[in-house]
Formats: C-alpha cells, structure tokens, sequence
C-alpha cells in the first residue's frame, strides 16, 4: 500500500486536449470531467472539472466521457507514474452519478384480516412513480511497470425510492457504493466467505 496524492486527472485531460489543439488545425471543445484515481494505499478521491466554463456543457452520459479516454492510453504518463512510487498496480478511472426517474408497476406487499380478525399478507401490483440515482463506475488498472492498461470493468448500481421520500443524493451515492465495494474487491482478488448454515425442520 502507497500513500498518494489525488491525481489531477481533470487537469492533466484538459491540458492534454489545449496542447493537442495547439498542433492541429481544428479546434474541439472540451468539457468538464470527473474521475476517480486510485493508488494502493487508499488516496482515492473525486476530481471535480479544472477551471471548466460555466457556459460548457455537464458531464451526462458515457459519451460525454469517451473523449477523455485518451489520458488512461497515455502509457508514458503512467509509466513515469509508476516509476515515482515503485511499480504499483495503478487503480483509476471514472465515475458518473445521475439522477433516475421510473414510472411503472411495482408489487408490494399488503395486510389483510379476515372476518376472524386472522392476519395475511398478499402481493398487489400498483402502479408508482419512483426517483433515485445511478451509479455507473469505470475502473482501469494500469501496470506501473510499463504503463499498459491490464484491464477494465464498468459497473452499474440503482435505486429508486417513493416520489414522496427526499433522499439526500450524497446519502444514495454512499449507499450505491456500499453496494459496489464487494463486486469491486473481487476483480482483484478471490475471496471466500466461511459462514454457518442452519437448517430448521
């Protein structure tokens, strides 16, 4: 494990984007970006967007964050990296948080009593407008010997609430990640899990 700074990873795809812009003839726009970059050690954090233009577009969708893939096929850059916190398995990536919205059946669970007063629950189907978030991390492990990307995975968590309930976003993000960190930790390693079973007759 290695203690590091965050990356600027924001910074270093703009300024790569200027200076591309410089030697070619054709001028592309370049929009905010948030990336997560993660060292082992833990120095993991969100980059928000390098002094971005309020007037440029948000980041919305994966295609927004197509055009900054070109910083994790930067081998030299991550090589020189490496070789500054001796040879690392480099853990970056992205990461987009949206707002979801979904309108549709859902089957709940109800209480009915008989004319005993004898208690049962039965499933009803309702119709119900529900919001919540998506989170769709992306993440790449880079070789810090050489700079080569070994491989990556996307991921996607939802949820959705009442319409009624308000639910923090900062507390759905939380929870999504919850969520995500054992699909996560398994991509780099295999775990088991011992555990006792019971069974009733």
């Amino acid at each position: 494990m290695i203690e590091a700074d965050v990356l600027p990873l924001a910074e270093i795809a703009v300024e790569q984007s200027n200076q591309n812009r410089e030697h070619s003839p054709t001028n592309g726009s370049t929009d905010g970006i948030q990336a997560v970059s993660q060292l082992p050690g833990g120095a993991s954090a969100s980059t928000p967007a390098a002094a971005a233009d309020p007037k440029e577009p948000k980041i919305k969708n994966d295609k927004d964050l197509q055009k900054y893939d070109k910083i994790f096929a930067d081998v030299a850059y991550w090589k020189k990296l490496g070789e500054e916190y001796q040879n690392p398995l480099i853990v970056t990536g992205t990461v987009l948080f949206t707002p979801h919205q979904q309108a549709g059946f859902v089957t709940q669970n109800r209480e009915v009593y008989d004319s005993f007063g004898r208690r049962s629950v039965i499933p009803m189907r309702t119709y119900m407008e529900r919001k919540g978030f998506i989170l769709e991390p992306r993440f790449i492990f880079i070789d810090g010997r050489t700079g080569a990307t070994l491989y990556s995975e996307k991921f996607r968590e939802e949820v959705l609430y009442n319409a009624q309930q308000n639910t923090p976003a900062l507390s759905s993000y939380f929870e999504l990640m919850d969520r995500l960190m054992p699909s996560f930790l398994s991509t780099l390693s295999a775990q088991k899990i011992r555990g006792t079973r019971v069974l009733l007759k």
